[in-house]
């Protein structure tokens, strides 16, 4: 049993929201859902809360309504082994609505904040070299959507 499991506060919308995360993930899948009644805080046959898996993680979405909002204070981020899972992610988040935001963060269309971060980047932040993570930081720094190609470049000091 995980002990630690993330609760998504959502106004309506929740339905929506699990087809859009578990389609993100190929081993995702939701694994419970729970509707209000009549007589119930929300309209009948709606959802109340659901429990869904993302990659081995596990998240409940709660349909609580307008009390509270999300923020990028808090945001989830997914590690990325390769330019192709990057783009994937960035490009399914960010449709119908979505935001991109500055060094691999975007805003979904439900205002949940991810974090699309290829491993690559930590292999280079971590590196010895301190002139070699300058110049990766900086790069990163003028991105939306992180580039493997071109921290790379950054990283090894070359130039096109």
């Amino acid at each position: 049993m995980q002990k630690i499991v993330t609760n998504l506060w959502f106004d309506g919308r929740v339905e929506e929201a699990l087809e859009l995360y578990t389609s993100c993930f190929e081993d995702a899948r939701v694994t419970s859902v729970t509707r209000f009644s009549e007589g119930g805080m929300g309209t009948p046959g709606d959802v109340m809360t659901a429990e869904f898996e993302l990659a081995g993680q596990k998240f409940c979405i709660i349909n609580g309504g307008p009390v509270y909002t999300f923020s990028p204070a808090m945001s989830l981020a997914v590690n990325c082994v390769d330019q192709d899972e990057v783009n994937r992610l960035w490009e399914r988040l960010t449709s119908n609505g979505g935001e991109e935001g500055q060094c691999g963060w975007l805003t979904d269309r439900f205002g949940v904040s991810w974090q699309i971060v290829p491993t690559a980047l930590a292999e280079m932040l971590s590196s010895d070299d301190a002139a070699a993570v300058e110049r990766v930081t900086a790069a990163f720094l003028k991105m939306t959507k992180l580039d493997i190609g071109e921290l790379d470049k950054a990283f090894r000091n070359e130039h096109d």
